[in-house]
């Protein structure tokens, strides 16, 4: 793995690119002004980019929140969420465990994630009880984020009632605003602890990255995965045979950092090593 200071040298070696949004591009928060100006460095080279997200909300709602950021159209190809996946698959099941869900929705989730379903025939029922399946899409906004504990209850009722669960965002914690908070993933995990059903779409999953590299329009050899997330963005990338660039300072930066202010090179090489991984490249952050 190379140890680079910034994304130009990659640049050249690839024609497009799979990005993470959630720790290479955005903390949830606010952009990052130097992953935005990679962004424009790659549309000024011709560059294809692909963003693809473990957000649990449809493409268009997460176009809209970038726009806020500051980050336009234009700086990106096209996009890829988990939660547009979702959507796609209860609109059209891709097979039985889809097909046999059910209408009546458990969700479990924020209000901001309600357009991931909104709109197609589902009856929302406010208790596991009353659901054929539960769609998880993270802690709500009314319980700790950051405090398995508060959702537990939830979860024993919803395996009360053998209800499969849809995770909606495989991811396990993200560092929003600064904070480290659950996500879906981890709900899911306990689900599958207390005897749960899953399905979970999005990063590592093939079946996310199928459409991403039809989109893309070129040889897997000539594609790029950058993200922050060994478990999702790097792993998810081995699997469907892509190179991986892996930035730092996200959800692991903590656990690699020299002491300084920068990232130790041993840390980084023995944590890919354990994950059984091969990044081709780290980079402290997306920076050109």
């Amino acid at each position: 793995m190379q140890h680079l200071a910034g994304f130009a040298p990659l640049a050249e070696r690839y024609d497009g690119f799979v990005l993470d949004l959630w720790g290479v591009i955005h903390d949830g928060v606010d952009a990052f002004p130097h992953a935005v100006a990679t962004l424009g460095h790659l549309r000024a080279a011709g560059k294809r980019t692909l963003l693809l997200s473990n957000v649990p909300r449809p493409n268009q709602a997460v176009r809209t929140m970038m726009r806020r950021m500051g980050i336009e159209d234009a700086l990106y190809t096209d996009i890829m969420t988990s939660g547009e996946a979702v959507r796609r698959c209860l609109t059209t099941p891709p097979d039985l465990w889809w097909t046999q869900l059910g209408r009546r929705m458990y969700h479990m989730g924020p209000e901001r994630d309600r357009p991931v379903f909104e709109g197609l025939p589902i009856e929302v029922v406010s208790r596991p009880a009353q659901a054929d399946f539960v769609l998880n899409t993270g802690p709500d906004d009314h319980k700790n984020p950051s405090d398995m504990n508060e959702f537990e209850a939830d979860l024993q009722e919803c395996a009360e009632h053998k209800l499969k669960m849809i995770c909606a965002n495989p991811d396990l914690v993200v560092i929003r605003g600064g904070v480290r908070v659950l996500c879906a993933g981890s709900l899911a995990l306990r689900y599958r602890e207390l005897g749960g059903d899953v399905r979970s779409l999005g990063k590592p999953e093939p079946a996310v990255y199928q459409p991403v590299l039809q989109q893309m329009g070129l040889p897997p050899d000539r594609v790029l995965a950058v993200g922050d997330s060994l478990r999702t963005d790097i792993a998810g990338a081995a699997g469907v045979g892509i190179d991986a660039c892996w930035v730092l300072d996200g959800i692991h930066g903590a656990a690699l950092s020299d002491g300084a202010g920068g990232f130790d090179p041993v840390k980084i090489d023995a944590a890919a090593a354990e994950a059984g991984l091969s990044p081709v490249a780290s980079l402290p952050r997306f920076v050109w």
